[in-house]
C-alpha cells in the first residue's frame, strides 16, 4: 500500500503564490493604462466590425 504524504500546515502568508506589487505610482500608472488600452481596444474592434 502507498503511505499517506505528509500533511504540512502552512499559515496563509506562507502559502500565498504571489501579489501584484503596485507600490509606486508609475507602477500603478502603467498597469492602469493597460487596463484602459484593452477597453479601448476592444471598443475599436467593435466598432470596426459592426462596421463591415
Amino acid at each position: 500500500m502507498s503511505e499517506k504524504p505528509d500533511r504540512t500546515h502552512l499559515s496563509g502568508e506562507e502559502a500565498r503564490q504571489g501579489h501584484i506589487v503596485l507600490r509606486t505610482p508609475l507602477r500603478r500608472t502603467i498597469f492602469i493604462a493597460g487596463l484602459a488600452g484593452i477597453v479601448v481596444l476592444a471598443l475599436v474592434w467593435a466598432l470596426v466590425w459592426a462596421l463591415v
